[in-house]
């Protein structure tokens, strides 16, 4: 169907909910994939997500001078 759905649509959910209006948070995962794209981090410290095993660590996207 139309619906999406999956651990990766679950732990996105659970990332975004944790975020401030006009924040964006990614995991350890994405800014590990976006390394060397000049794209910044700032770091949001480890968070249970519900629903998902273990701690993860969160970074805002920040800005780049």
């Amino acid at each position: 169907g139309n619906k999406l759905g999956g651990i990766a649509v679950h732990i996105g959910a659970r990332v975004a909910g944790q975020a401030t209006p006009g924040e964006v948070l990614v995991s350890s995962t994405v800014k590990d994939l976006v390394a060397g794209s000049g794209i910044g981090f700032q770091g949001r410290g480890a968070h249970a997500l519900k629903g998902i095993p273990g701690e993860w660590q969160l970074y805002a996207v920040a800005a780049t001078n």
